[in-house]
């Protein structure tokens, strides 16, 4: 089976060489490495001459300035496919993939399902730097998602519970699927979106024991209120297609901090007066 990885970048230097070392490293390296510049000039040069060979894909920015998310992992799916890929992983630029992600997705590969290993979140790395040969001691599976047993695969997983950090799907499943919507664009809504449109079209949720990935540290808001704009624009998106809102957790967390309000009898998220004022004084539209 010829296996090609996909990674999404902008910026993240550091973490995109290091998930190129333990693609390196791996039980199973990949037979394509394609990476999709997320308009970051600097992407080619951070992996070139290095292995596995990475083939770079340039995706523009979104009229409005935004990171294209759906529309670069739709670019990089058709870039291996056309190469020949028969089963696509797609792993977050942050992650590294443990010593057997790849082989055990290529042996658990079926037609019909999406296949999740599990990601552990690693705490900031010493002043040297993360090692390969032991992050996996750093830090447990995440625990808001199933953990199997590294020989194990539960079935039937709840497609909610889907996310696009490390996953792999046969070439049959994604074209089945049909890709991401790339009505999205920004943060969040995309991933649940490609996961319940699976569901609707026959397509299982495995999650694979063996199959580890590790977020390497980053700073994050919690909640985002950086990407308040994007969950409430792709929120709506998402609500529009599917009748409910994703990132619900989010917004009740925006709601507490009086960003945003709920509007029950629309079942619609809308920001405060006072978050539309501060984004005026700060020059942002509202």
């Amino acid at each position: 089976m010829r296996v090609a990885v996909i990674t999404l970048a902008a910026g993240r230097a550091r973490h995109l060489r290091l998930q190129q070392d333990g693609l390196a490293a791996g039980a199973r390296t990949p037979d394509h490495y394609v990476v999709v510049s997320m308009s970051d000039p600097a992407v080619h040069e951070v992996v070139a001459g290095r292995q596995p060979a990475a083939e770079t894909v340039t995706v523009p920015l979104s009229a409005a300035g935004r990171l294209p998310l759906a529309a670069a992992r739709n670019a990089g799916a058709k870039r291996a496919l056309a190469a020949g890929a028969e089963l696509l992983v797609f792993l977050d630029v942050d992650c590294v993939p443990g010593e057997h992600m790849l082989a055990r997705y290529a042996d658990t590969a079926r037609a019909d399902a999406l296949l999740c290993g599990t990601v552990a979140y690693l705490p900031p790395p010493p002043r040297e730097g993360y090692r390969l040969g032991t992050i996996s001691r750093l830090a447990s599976p995440h625990p808001g998602r199933p953990a199997p047993a590294k020989t194990e695969v539960i079935r039937s997983g709840d497609h909610r519970l889907f996310w696009s950090l490390s996953f792999a799907v046969t070439a049959g499943t994604w074209r089945k699927v049909g890709g991401f919507c790339e009505d999205y664009t920004g943060y969040g809504g995309e991933d649940t979106d490609f996961a319940l449109t699976a569901a609707t079209r026959g397509v299982d949720l495995w999650w694979v024991g063996g199959a580890p990935a590790y977020h390497q540290y980053h700073p994050v808001s919690r909640p985002p209120v950086e990407h308040l704009d994007d969950i409430l624009r792709n929120g709506a998106l998402f609500k529009g297609r599917w009748g409910t809102w994703p990132m619900e957790g989010w917004l009740h967390h925006f709601a507490d901090l009086g960003l945003v309000v709920h509007e029950s009898h629309s079942d619609n998220w809308y920001k405060t007066r006072d978050a539309r004022q501060a984004d005026h004084e700060r020059g942002r539209p509202g």
